[in-house]
């Protein structure tokens, strides 16, 4: 049976343009030589034709959208009820904020919820009928726009904005300070840092304290080739403070041959080749925590920089953008290793130092 003995109503293309153009086809012609194949043909959803698991569906994204609730509830609760300073373990990450861990998993789930529901809502419930529009020319029609810029002409002579100068400028005035408003708000985000970051706990005076054994340090304690870590007499683990403040303090002690120190100030500021550096890195303040006893090289372990201590402790790779801060100390009186004073510049990055 050739196409012209099927009724018209038979052909694809009237029978899939009866419904929402699925399956439509266009006829070839000289200018179109292919066929449109049009939308396959739609297939209904198991919630489309039976409404007990549509049901379940709505129970679903329900169940989703009362967990987001008391998530939620939950959240409000975290932050009221948990002290900031409590601390539990959570495998396998450790020790960790209790207020942070609740806060950001009832954040979560409340939000994964929601999204979890909405998707799902669209995906089993909403209609999923694909309907074909044709493109239309994205701008206006030339009357529209006439029409439009005729208005707004006609709407800014009425209101005399430009004749009315003492309003237009107080408007702006207006205007312009108003979101200012927010910026008052930046200041409850917690205390001012002020001087704090370029001060640390060393003055003149305080003993440097081995971080291990937390006993004061004595230049035979520090041997040629070693490396000791150090922080500043008084300073304990138990205190609220300790760790911002070891962030800024911490040292690096190394003792050379005095002969083999080629920066002048470094000699000068050490004693009998000990030496006390930061040892906070200058790219973005991680410990340096690698030494190489030859070449009395340094390294961060996050992104490789590396200081020479036997030359200022100079950068020589990596991306820090300058040495690290050397400590001026001596001995006391009881023959301690002591501080002769606080660093001269701030420790760590450098985007402070340099306002």
């Amino acid at each position: 049976m050739s196409s012209q003995d099927i009724p018209e109503e038979n052909l694809p293309a009237e029978q899939a343009a009866n419904e929402y153009g699925h399956g439509a086809v266009s006829v070839a012609d000289e200018k179109n030589p292919f066929v449109d194949p049009g939308l396959p043909p739609h297939e209904h959803r198991i919630q489309d034709v039976d409404e007990r698991a549509a049901k379940r569906s709505e129970r679903v994204v329900a169940l989703l959208f009362t967990v987001s609730m008391l998530a939620t509830i939950g959240f409000i609760a975290s932050y009221v009820a948990i002290p900031a300073d409590r601390s539990i373990f959570v495998f396998p990450i450790g020790h960790i904020s209790a207020l942070n861990f609740a806060l950001g998993l009832t954040l979560g789930t409340a939000l994964f919820a929601i999204g979890a529901g909405a998707v799902h809502w669209a995906r089993t419930l909403m209609s999923d009928v694909e309907i074909a529009d044709e493109r239309h020319p994205i701008e206006a029609a030339p009357d529209d726009r006439a029409k439009v810029h005729a208005d707004f002409k006609q709407g800014a002579k009425e209101s005399q904005l430009g004749r009315r100068k003492l309003i237009r400028n107080t408007m702006l005035g207006a205007l312009t300070l108003v979101p200012l408003s927010s910026v008052v708000l930046l200041r409850d985000l917690g205390p001012l840092p002020e001087s704090k970051l370029r001060h640390t706990l060393w003055a003149k005076g305080k003993r440097l304290v081995n971080m291990n054994t937390n006993e004061p340090l004595r230049p035979e304690d520090v041997t040629v080739g070693s490396l000791t870590f150090a922080k500043p007499d008084g300073l304990e683990e138990a205190d609220e403070d300790f760790q911002d403040q070891i962030a800024k303090a911490a040292l690096m002690i190394v003792r050379l041959q005095p002969e083999n120190i080629k920066d002048k100030r470094e000699l000068d500021w050490g004693h009998e080749g000990i030496v006390a550096f930061s040892k906070i890195c200058t790219h973005v303040g991680c410990p340096i925590s690698l030494y190489e006893q030859q070449t009395h090289h340094v390294l961060c372990p996050c992104h490789q920089s590396t200081f020479d201590l036997s030359d200022g402790a100079r950068v020589i790779f990596g991306p820090a953008g300058h040495a690290l801060p050397q400590l001026r100390i001596g001995v006391d009186s009881e023959g301690y290793l002591q501080a002769l004073g606080d660093f001269e510049e701030p420790v760590g990055p450098a985007f402070w130092e340099r306002g």
